[in-house]
């Protein structure tokens, strides 16, 4: 059994008894109903995280005035229509034994929704660094009734029976437009030179908060303790006004960081950043305020937490993306069972990128649970079944798992030593080791379903007419993309798997074929290791998009390590130490070179489904044996080949 005595023990802050210091922070789902009341999905997913224990959960943002949201299906509080779905939040959580706080929220400029439509609003009339359009400038008339809109959701949340409510003054929305000189330009009483002059409509909404709940109902505010752009106000900044929070009614502090404009996606820290960061500001609040702190920062380990807040650095944590992960964690982590945590890998595919790309509602790339809870089926299944899973990657895996949970009969082939497919590669180059770590994990939570594994198994036309399993999920990956350049057959070539297994060893002046994920993170890796590299890619842009915070810092790295990237280009021909590439039809020469690396990628690869449909064997085809993408496909579509069964 694990101690973590300072994690697990009680905090009371006014009316409010938390068991445990462990906060469920706000996330966006785009689960809400599209009028912004609460849907059931809602429901489904916030009392799935109810039941992991959390001493405090904290909803996603919830609109305090139309013309403040990100989207129509943001939750609201700007009316009194939204109570009943806001009570069902406050039930279940309180039936869980967690207590929850609404934040209240106002995106000023940062809505795309808005600015598409000419209403978004700030404090002056300066673009968006995200979005680019420029908000109305806000009259004295329009801060008054933003104030106002503020003091009457927090009443609605009062009355829904929240036990707590938080304002939101983090990231660049609204409140944080007002602090910052890169928004606020203003000449009036709400502008100024410094952050402290800039403060006055932060502490005006805390007041008009204060005033709506009463003096011992909780009001936390999160903030960014550093805007972290350049410009930009920093943590010493912000040091000049918490006390002023507080005396405005503040009475918890949680220590965000960032803005959606920061570089390098630092607001959804990927896995180059490590856990507990952030750290450091939470302990400067906390050198300045007498009320309690929350600490924010990739935490997905509750030994950390503990520690944290046993030095002192912080009185709460923040465990964000790790609940979407893992919503039982902390149970696990209680019970000592800490080997059974599925920790989050901080990939943002579900959670993150999902909803920036407008690709759906939140997800998990490694539970699959994340976003589908009114779908996810308890089991056990009505009719068990015999399960062929054929390959052993993400999506099989989880195939695997979610089959035998279910209680079907599953036997697992891979053609290879090895379990793992892709992932035994990607966790190779530079701040991918959580990669592995996770699916190691997965690999041991296969195992321990007593599935039949069969290594070293390629499955052929012959077994499956053979056997005739009652059905098959096949897995089977992608095949490598070997691209017709005269002079690929050269030995001093070789493709990025055999590079990243150690078969091969890095040359020093090598070119990389392939400007994807694969090629991207090759020249990364070979960079880390001294080469100089240059790499190629066909596409006109990078694939890897530079607004994704894994894309932004594997750019930056490769900038910063001279690696010279042709986009729109095309390899013609390969020599002995030289390498022809033509450009919009200019052709070059790029030389020395004494490697070539192949990274172009890999094409889906179903060779036995014509056998399976010959043979009459109900099937499904999932992960990149029906098209090369991302994790996040191989698993969900690993997952509901199991629950479909």
């Amino acid at each position: 059994m694990s101690a973590l005595n300072h994690l697990l023990s009680p905090i009371t802050i006014k009316t409010m008894e938390l068991r445990n210091r462990a906060v469920m922070p706000p996330m966006g789902t785009n689960l809400g109903n599209a009028d912004g009341t609460v849907s059931k999905e809602n429901i489904a997913y916030l009392r799935r995280r109810a039941q992991g224990e959390p001493g405090l959960i904290i909803t996603e943002i919830t609109g305090v005035h139309p013309g403040g949201i990100v989207s129509p299906n943001q939750l609201g509080a700007y009316d009194d229509c939204f109570i009943p779905g806001l009570k069902q939040i406050v039930s279940l959580a309180h039936e869980a034994g967690s207590r929850v706080a609404m934040q209240i929220h106002h995106a000023g400029r940062e809505s795309f929704f808005l600015l598409s439509q000419g209403k978004a609003i700030g404090p002056s009339a300066i673009p968006s660094i995200v979005f680019k359009g420029a908000p109305r400038e806000m009259t004295i008339d329009d801060i008054n009734e933003v104030i106002a809109a503020f003091g009457a959701a927090a009443s609605r949340g009062r009355e829904a029976g929240f036990d707590a409510v938080e304002i939101h003054c983090a990231h660049g929305y609204l409140l944080t437009q007002f602090l910052s000189a890169l928004s606020n330009q203003r000449t009036d009483g709400y502008g100024g030179a410094t952050v402290k002059e800039r403060s006055r409509f932060v502490i005006e909404v805390i007041r008009a908060v204060r005033k709506a709940v009463g003096t011992e109902f909780p009001v936390s505010i999160r903030i960014s303790a550093e805007e972290f752009i350049k410009g930009g106000y920093t943590a010493d900044d912000m040091q000049t006004i918490l006390p002023d929070f507080v005396t405005a009614g503040a009475d918890i502090i949680h220590a965000s960081f960032g803005t959606h404009g920061s570089p390098g996606g630092i607001t959804q820290a990927p896995p180059e950043y490590e856990p507990g960061f952030n750290v450091r500001l939470a302990r400067k609040v906390k050198d300045v305020v007498d009320v309690p702190v929350i600490a924010v920062g990739r935490f997905t380990d509750p030994a950390l937490a503990d520690e944290v807040i046993g030095r002192g650095d912080a009185d709460l944590v923040a465990f964000g993306r790790q609940f979407l992960a893992d919503p039982d964690f902390m149970i696990k982590s209680r019970q000592g069972r800490t080997a059974d945590i599925r920790r989050c890998i901080a990939c943002n595919q579900g959670c993150i990128e999902r909803e920036m790309l407008g690709e759906g509602n939140i997800r998990c790339s490694i539970n699959p649970e994340t976003g589908q809870e009114t779908i996810y089926p308890a089991g056990p299944a009505a009719k068990p079944r015999s399960v062929w899973v054929v390959g052993s990657g993400p999506g099989g895996l989880i195939a695997a798992f979610e089959a035998a949970r279910l209680g079907h009969t599953v036997t697992l082939f891979e053609k290879d030593q090895e379990l793992g497919g892709q992932i035994r590669y990607a966790r190779i180059p530079p701040h991918k080791e959580v990669y592995g770590e996770w699916i190691d994990w997965l690999i041991n939570q296969v195992k321990g379903t007593g599935i039949t594994i069969k290594k070293g198994t390629e499955v052929t036309e012959a077994m499956l007419r053979e056997k005739k399993p009652e059905y098959v999920i096949l897995a089977t990956g992608g095949e490598k993309i070997i691209p017709k350049i005269a002079g690929i057959d050269c030995p001093h070539i070789c493709d990025a798997w055999l590079l990243l297994s150690g078969a091969v060893s890095p040359g020093k002046q090598v070119l990389v074929i392939g400007g994807g994920l694969i090629g991207m993170e090759t020249a990364d890796y070979l960079g880390d290791r001294g080469s100089e590299v240059t790499l190629v890619e066909i596409m006109k842009r990078s694939p890897v998009l530079k607004i994704t915070s894994h894309g932004y810092m594997l750019h930056k790295r490769l900038r910063d390590r001279n690696c010279r990237m042709f986009f729109n280009t095309c390899v013609k021909a390969i020599g002995a130490d030289q390498v022809t590439i033509e450009t919009e039809g200019v052709e070059a020469t790029v030389s020395p070179i004494d490697q070539v690396v192949v990274a172009v990628g890999l094409r889906s690869k179903d060779d036995l489904k014509a056998t399976l449909e010959e043979a009459g064997i109900p099937h499904v085809v999932i992960g990149d044996a029906r098209s090369a993408r991302r994790i996040i496909e191989a698993t969900e579509e690993g997952a509901r080949a199991a629950w479909d069964l």
